[in-house]
């Protein structure tokens, strides 16, 4: 059951030899696809280990492992696509809670999932460490619950 060229439409980056990185904040380069399977409840796990972006403060780069898990409804984010969004903020000056939440806020707006939450491991700097956790489930659905409690388990130790 492979895809056809009309259920790839809009897919432009993946297989493009000429990839431009961008070199600001780029969330319009973020594409989607048409989940073949909607009637299942699966999760899609993406690791970005090489994430960086810079302090608002002091210009400093700030460095990150950032995990993003969803349950898709309609569309699928394209992984190149994230890929390209994700080193966008290579010079992009926010918090790292910022960051997080503006990832998983993107994301929602390109796929509208069932489920999405997004967690940044960033590297310690000045002997602390920041471990932002956002999440979010359709409203008026099980996943707008299943948001409250992942979000009171997140870290729970």
């Amino acid at each position: 059951m492979s895809r056809n060229t009309e259920e790839l439409n809009g897919i432009s980056l993946l297989g493009n030899r000429h990839t431009q990185y961008p070199t600001e904040y780029t969330p319009n380069i973020l594409e989607a696809f048409d989940n073949k399977h909607p009637d299942n409840d699966y999760f899609v796990k993406f690791i970005c280990p090489e994430f960086t972006s810079l302090c608002p403060m002091t210009g400093q780069p700030d460095f990150a492992t950032i995990y993003i898990r969803y349950i898709p409804h309609i569309k699928m984010v394209e992984s190149k696509s994230l890929k390209l969004y994700l080193f966008s903020f290579r010079n992009y000056g926010d918090f790292h809670e910022d960051c997080v939440n503006t990832i998983m806020k993107d994301l929602i707006s390109l796929m509208d999932p069932k489920y999405i939450e997004v967690y940044g491991d960033f590297t310690p700097r000045g002997g602390i460490a920041i471990h932002p956790f956002a999440n979010y489930g359709k409203t008026h659905t099980e996943f707008e619950s299943l948001a409250r409690k992942r979000l009171f388990e997140h870290d729970a130790h």
